[in-house]
C-alpha cells in the first residue's frame, strides 16, 4: 500500500462490470469508489453506517482514469481525507493493482453534511472532524 494511504479494501471485478472491449467500464469504477469509501467512513468513524439517516452527502466526485483495468488485476481501493472544512471534507481515492502497484484510476471527491429534513447543509460533526485527524494525522 502506498505510504500516504492508511486504508483500502479488496475489490472483487465482475464479468459484468466489463465493457466490449474486457477493460472495466468507468461506472463500474465509481461503485468500486463507492465501496472504498463506504468502509473507510464506518472503519475511521466506528460505526455501521445507517445511510437513511447518515448526514454526509457525497457533493462532488472527480475521476481521472490512468490507466485500463482488466478482470485479472488484483486491486486495492485506497482511500484518505486530505483536508477538513467546516461544513465539508475533502477525500481522495485510488485504485491499484497490486500485482503491479500501478495507480489505474485516481478520484478526488468532497463530502458535506447534510440536515435531511430541511435538505440544507449543516457543519460536520466534531466527532467526525477529529476521528478523521486522528486517522489520517492532519494537522487542525
Amino acid at each position: 500500500m502506498a505510504p500516504h494511504f492508511q486504508f483500502s479494501v479488496p475489490i472483487q471485478i465482475r464479468m459484468s462490470d466489463l465493457d466490449p472491449f474486457a477493460h472495466v467500464n468507468n461506472g463500474a469504477q465509481c461503485h468500486y469508489f463507492d465501496y472504498g469509501r463506504s468502509n473507510y467512513l464506518e472503519h475511521v468513524l466506528q460505526m455501521t453506517i445507517d445511510w437513511t439517516t447518515f448526514d454526509l452527502v457525497l457533493v462532488h466526485v472527480g475521476m481521472d482514469f490512468k490507466d485500463s483495468i482488466g478482470f485479472h488485476d488484483q486491486l486495492v481501493c485506497e482511500s484518505r481525507v486530505t483536508a477538513i472544512g467546516n461544513k465539508s471534507f475533502r477525500m481522495e481515492q485510488q485504485l491499484r493493482d497490486l500485482r503491479t502497484d500501478k495507480v489505474k484510476t485516481t478520484c478526488e471527491c468532497v463530502l458535506a453534511g447534510l440536515d435531511r429534513h430541511a435538505l440544507q447543509a449543516i457543519p460536520i460533526q466534531e466527532e467526525y472532524k477529529a476521528k478523521f485527524r486522528a486517522f489520517e494525522h492532519l494537522d487542525d
